[in-house]
């Protein structure tokens, strides 16, 4: 049995510069109506770049949400319609100062799947050829190379906790076993 919801009704209750919440009435299944408090996200990519020495481009930045300073892979949100890979590359750049030859695709990531409509599209970058660094107004970062096999352990060790970087290492920690990374 396919399990579904029907949406009876919708209403905006918030309207923000990054998402917009609605209170939509729903039909459930066995006919009962509920209400579902949804958050409205266009979504974001995220990238793990990869240098020719086995070493990933991580950023270091200040999240206030969570009034902590974290590790992430390089990412951004989508505008509205973007494609997800050129958002991509073009977060490489901005964070990271640096293009890449060769993509990887890893997948989308669904970080909050109880409440908010965001996916997050992830791509493995190799070939990285060096640019300029050009971050939004307001951005500070801080970009690093650490190796590998570090970066895996800081995941494992949950000194990382950011579900894109995790979900990105994690898959493509598997490809490399496998030999495909």
């Amino acid at each position: 049995m396919q399990h579904t919801e029907i949406k009876l009704n919708s209403k905006e209750i918030f309207k923000g510069n990054v998402f917009r919440v609605t209170m939509d009435q729903v039909e459930l299944e066995n006919g009962m109506t509920s209400f579902r408090e949804v958050v409205h996200h266009n979504g974001g990519a995220c990238i793990l770049p990869l240098t020719d020495d086995d070493k990933v481009l991580m950023v270091r930045q200040y999240r206030y949400a969570l009034k902590e300073e974290l590790w992430e892979l390089p990412a951004g949100k989508l505008e509205k319609d973007e494609d997800p890979f050129e958002a991509a590359k073009r977060e490489l750049e901005e964070e990271c100062g640096v293009t890449a030859e060769r993509f990887i695709n890893l997948g989308v990531l669904y970080p909050t799947v109880g409440y908010d409509s965001e996916k997050i599209y992830i791509w493995a970058a190799r070939g990285l050829k060096p640019t300029s660094q050009h971050l939004d107004d307001g951005e500070f970062l801080d970009v690093a190379a650490l190796p590998f096999d570090d970066v895996l352990q800081m995941v494992m060790t949950d000194e990382i906790r950011d579900s894109k970087t995790v979900t990105a290492m994690l898959k493509y920690a598997w490809l490399r076993q496998r030999g495909e990374g």
